[in-house]
Order: C-alpha cells, then structure tokens, then sequence
C-alpha cells in the first residue's frame, strides 16, 4: 500500500470543480432541477489528502470478514469502511476487481482514492471524503443470533450521521448491507449517495439493468439520451466496445425493481440489488483508447511489462445521476438494503437482444434474492439499527463526539446515538481546542476573557462556531482569523462584497496589508493586541493566502499572487501552500514566479514530480521551449494526477512538436 502521507495544512475553501453542463433537449426535468442545487462549494472543513506518493510497502490493516458456505466478503474500515473483496465460492470467483496492492490517485473529493471493491458515498458529487479515512466499526449480535458488521461515522459535509450495517445469514448466497442516513439539523440538506463498485472486465463482461434508455456523457460537457444497447453504433453494455470513457445512468422507471447486473463470459458476475429508495443505476467504463488503458494501469499497478488488469464499475443511488442531489428534510432518517451475489446468468441468453438479456437477467436476480426476501432484510435492519455494539473493532474520528457536545451546548437536536456511539474516548488534538472553546463558553463571560481563542490546528464549519468566537470579550487574533476562514469557505465569490468582507476579516487579524519583503525584513504588524499572542506565522501564511485567493477570484491577478508569495514568505516550508502558490502562477499567466518561489521552499520539492511539471510548463510559457522538452523526457510522475487532466500530453504536444506522446504521459479521457 503506499502512504497516505500527512493531511494538507491548507484549509480547503477553494471550488470543487464544476460538473459537466447538461443539455435540457430531451433531459427529464427532474435531472435538469436537481443538478442546479445543492451542491456543495468546497470540501471545508476536510482538509485534502494530496501528500502520498507512487511508492508502495507492506502495509498492515485491520480486516473483517463475513463468511458462510456460499460467501466470503473482506472490508477495510480503515479505508472508508471499503468492501475490498466478495468471493463466490460455489465458482471460487472473486465478483469485484482488486489488486495486490493498494494504490491513490487523485479522484476524490479529498483528492486521495483508490481503485477496487464496493466504495460508499456521501455528501456531494464525487468519491466521498471519507473514502480513505477510518470508520468507527464494531460488530453487533442480534438477539436471534445473526452477527452484524456495523460502521458509522459523522459527515462534516453535510452535519449528517451515516450507518452502513453488514451480514451474511448462515445460508444466504448474498451479502446484505443496510445504509441508514439521519438528518439532525433544523433545515433540509441536499443528499447524494452513491455505492460504487468495481467489476472484472473482460471480452465477455456485459452489464445488464431494466432499462430501454440511459443518460450518457462522454467526458466531453453534455448530457444526451440514448439506447444503452446502441450508442454511436455500438452496443454500450459491453464495456469493451466502448472507445472512450463514459456513464451511463440507466433510466429505471419509478415501479422498476431495482438491480443491475455484471456477467463475464461464463454468465458469472456481481448482481447489485436494491430496495425502491435506491432509484440510480449506472455504468461507468474507462474507454479502450491509451488513454483508458494507462489510467487503469495507473490505479491497479501490474507486475512490468504485463498488459493492465481492465475493470469497469456499476453503481447505485439515491437519484438518476450523480448530478443531482435529493432533499432530505429536517429530522429524517432514511434507510435501505443492498443486497450483493453472483446472478448466474445463462451466458448464451444474456448475450442476446436487450430486450431478452433483460428479461432472462430478471428472472435470475428474483432468483438469486427475491422481493420478499428484500423486504424482510429492510425489516430486519429497522429492528437492528439501534441495537448497541458488542465488540468495537476501530476508531473513526472524534468530529462526531465534538458534534454531540456542540449541540448539547447550543441545544440543538442530535441523534440517539444508542447504535452508533461517538464515544468521548474518541476526541482527539484536533478536536480540543474546539472543544476549550465550548467549555469557556458554558463558564461565562469571566471564562471566555481568561482563555482567549489560541488557534486550532484543525478547522470546523458553522454560523454557531463564528458566533462563539466573535463572542469573546477580549477577542483574540486567531480567533479572527479562524472566523475568516470560516467566512472565506461559505463565501459565495462572485459576490464583491463577499469577497471584500472576507479580506477584510483576513487584513484585521494580520494587522494590516503585508508583503514578502516586508515578511523577510521582519517588519510588519503583529496584529490585534489585548487577547493573547499575535499571530502565528502558520495563520499569518495561511491569512495572506486567503486574501490572495480572494484577490485572485476578484480578477486582480498581481496583487493576489503577491500575497500568495507573501504567504509563503511567511511559511516557507509548506509545501502545499508552495505548490499552489507555483499552480496559481502558471495558471494565471505568471510563469516567472515559479522558479523563485521553488527556490525559496524546501529543498525536497525540487524532486516532486507535480512541481517537476509546473517548472516545465513555466520554461515553456516563458519561451524555453527545448528546457521544457529535457524535462519531459527525463521523465516526470505527477503522483497526483487529477482524473480527466491531459496537461502533460499537452504540454509534450507544444514542446516536441511532431513527435508522438510516449504512454505514460497519455490519460485523455475523451
């Protein structure tokens, strides 16, 4: 497994990236309105996971299994609570795809993910940002005896608490999972799950669901409606046939059950099946260009020279498309059941019209686990859910803990925690000085004026948070900057007052305007005085960088790289905070900041294959065209490569013109 390496110092209030425009023509209503709310703006207050590298090392992790005659299915809580394996052992195939070790790239919200199994997904568009971050985990006994994996955890995303239940009755030849999602708050908030798994492909890899049509997108900004069975002249449903990355959301009517099904070539395959409330059904396939191959080969690492192991994914939601996100009103709960199995098809009928692949796929899936039988699982886990774990198994984070105090202080509504306990134990540094400041709080005004706000290591989200900070008598310095922040990731940017106000609350923590000779001179402000310390050079760093930011978002380019360089005077050795500096740079057309800001961080970036890049595209925007070229053919592995990013082979395209892009560098997607 390689490591996961250090969480990013930065808070991360910059956009998530905008999803592809969809185009009304033909597109229900229904997906046009869901995909204009809720999303959300950034991933605040998680902080990035961006600092892992290529190499790989024996790794330990903590395993459940859930095991009978028919089955064997292999979780990671530590990755997200990840279903890593799932064996039929009546054929001894393995029904998802996974690899001999376990590598990321950058596809996540939190930018670190990684190929393999059944991965769960919360809170917005997007591989969720618990996918490679551990959930507290325990096993469950019910009183008719049945053992019950159980993993939970508390979404910062959204402020709701989700519960995924697993078990494997003793003759069952399915997995049921149950996911339950509980909304505290007083306001609705848009929801989006989606469970993703990833299947084998091979020549004779067909995906089957009972639909006539589906909602493709190439990668390339529209949405169109098409037949799954024929699309651009090909039959989609075969993954193989497929040139070009693409999803397919199959349009499952309102009455349709809910399933979808993988075979291979012997008829064998992952059936995903479902209650009503999970209505999405999808297929996504990487396409059979370079492009496709190499970043399949870039997530499932093979032995050298051996061609990559291919996959494809079927997915399930709560909505059509993963554009949308659904209401999910104040005080709701919701769950549903899962179910996961080999459907065993007839390879010879389920290779056939779409219409009878259909039919005969039906036919088996009611076989494999009929309606009833779903139903009486739902039941089961209703009874089950709030049933107290018996043995705890890992420790998730202690957000949700520091959650359950924070609304106990405001009284506010939380959950009943007797299944899914956010136990004190739990709390951890990060959460401590959030948890100091609730407790000067209860003490009063005197107590609030004896302690005032230090700073925090971590950062959190919500009005009440700013509220309690500004509160203070004697109001600190970083308690401003901590406000501003706060302020800075709920900003809507394109708003000048929004980002003035933002600005403003940055400058008054800091003192005033401050430039990066002012920094190395050592004469600038100390800031607020009265409340304890000035502030540090890590929150004067990240202060600068916010007003940059939201310089930069303001069109005023110069100023808002001066103070990104600014910032970086301040805290030369962060790398993250260097690395976006250089990013912003290149991008905004200041290609001659790159090499003096590279000089002036830590040595090891020189070495970094993402600051390798952003060099050789700065040579190149400055004319030196051929030093570009050197580097690109000395090679350079940008770790964190985002998913549909072509750069690199852009850049080859401008500097060695003529000559044909090697294969490392080839991830176009479309």
């Amino acid at each position: 497994m390689a490591g996961l390496g250090p969480e990013s110092p930065l808070p991360s209030v910059q956009p998530l990236l905008e999803p592809p425009y969809i185009v009304d023509g033909g597109i229900p209503d229904e997906i046009v309105e869901g995909s204009r709310w809720g999303k959300a703006r950034n991933i605040y207050p998680y902080p990035l996971q961006d600092a892992y590298s290529r190499a790989t090392s024996a790794t330990e992790l903590t395993a459940v299994v859930l095991e009978n005659g028919h089955v064997k299915a292999t979780f990671l809580p530590q990755l997200g609570g990840r279903l890593w394996q799932l064996t039929d052992k009546a054929t001894g195939k393995e029904l998802l795809h996974t690899g001999d070790r376990i590598q990321f790239a950058n596809l996540a919200l939190r930018n670190a993910w990684f190929a393999g199994g059944i991965e769960w997904n919360i809170g917005t568009r997007g591989h969720s940002p618990t996918t490679c971050a551990p959930l507290h985990t325990a096993i469950v006994r019910t009183p008719d005896g049945q053992e019950v994996l159980r993993m939970w955890e508390f979404d910062r995303l959204r402020e709701v608490v989700f519960q995924l239940d697993a078990w494997l009755p003793a003759d069952s030849r399915v997995l049921f999972t149950a996911v339950r999602l509980r909304n505290p708050n007083a306001e609705t908030v848009p929801m989006y799950w989606w469970s993703n798994a990833a299947i084998p492909q091979t020549p004779g890899t067909r995906v089957i669901a009972p639909a006539t049509r589906a909602y493709a997108t190439g990668y390339d900004g529209a949405m169109t409606v098409v037949a799954p069975a024929d699309f651009r002249g090909i039959d989609a449903t075969w993954p193989d046939r497929n040139p070009q990355a693409a999803d397919f959301f199959f349009d499952l009517e309102p009455d349709q059950p809910r399933w979808e099904v993988a075979m291979d070539d012997g008829g064998d395959g992952l059936a995903l099946v479902s209650s009503p409330q999970l209505r999405g059904r999808k297929l996504f396939v990487w396409g059979e260009g370079a492009g496709g191959h190499r970043w399949q080969e870039w997530l499932t690492p093979s032995e050298s020279g051996a061609p990559p192991r291919l996959y494809a994914e079927i997915q399930a939601g709560l909505a059509q498309t993963q554009f949308e996100h659904v209401p999910m009103p104040a005080g709701a709960s919701w769950q549903w059941v899962e179910a996961y199995g080999n459907a065993a098809l007839d390879p010879v009928l389920a290779s056939g019209a779409w219409d009878d692949a259909v039919d005969h796929a039906g036919e088996r899936v009611e076989a494999l686990v009929p309606g009833a039988v779903l139903d009486a699982a739902l039941a089961d886990a209703g009874r089950w859910a709030d049933l107290p774990p018996s043995d705890f198994v890992v420790a998730g984070s202690g957000w949700g803990a520091l959650e359950r105090v924070r609304r106990e202080a405001s009284g506010a509504v939380w959950i009943d925690e007797a299944g899914t306990p956010f136990a004190q134990e739990t709390l951890t540094a990060d959460q401590a000085p959030w948890l100091e400041l609730l407790r000067a709080d209860a003490d009063g005004g005197e107590g609030s004026s004896r302690r005032p706000f230090a700073g925090s290591a971590s950062f959190v989200r919500g009005l009440d948070w700013e509220e309690l900070l500004a509160a203070q008598r004697n109001e600190s310095a970083e308690a401003v900057f901590y406000r501003a922040v706060m302020a800075h990731a709920r900003a809507d940017f394109t708003s000048a007052a929004d980002r003035q106000a933002v600005a403003a609350l940055y400058s008054r923590a800091m003192g005033g305007h401050m430039t990066a000779e002012m920094v190395r001179a050592g004469n600038y402000p100390d800031g607020i005085v009265g409340a304890g310390a000035p502030l540090s050079n890590r929150s004067r760093a990240l202060a600068c960088r916010g007003v940059g930011l939201a310089m930069i978002a303001a069109g005023d380019i110069d100023e808002g790289l001066q103070q990104l360089e600014t910032a970086c005077a301040f805290d030369p050795g962060n790398r993250a905070l260097v690395v976006e500096a250089m990013t912003l740079a290149v991008d905004s057309g200041r290609p001659e900041l790159v090499p003096d800001l590279l000089e002036r961080g830590p040595l090891a970036l020189s070495s970094l294959g993402r600051v390798r890049f952003l060099l050789a595209r700065a040579k190149a925007d400055m004319g030196d065209s051929a030093a570009a070229a050197a580097l690109l053919k000395e090679g350079i592995e940008v770790a964190d490569l985002r998913e549909g990013e072509n750069s690199i082979a852009a850049l080859w395209h401008r500097v060695c013109p003529g000559e044909d892009v090697p294969a490392q560098y080839q991830f176009g997607m479309h």
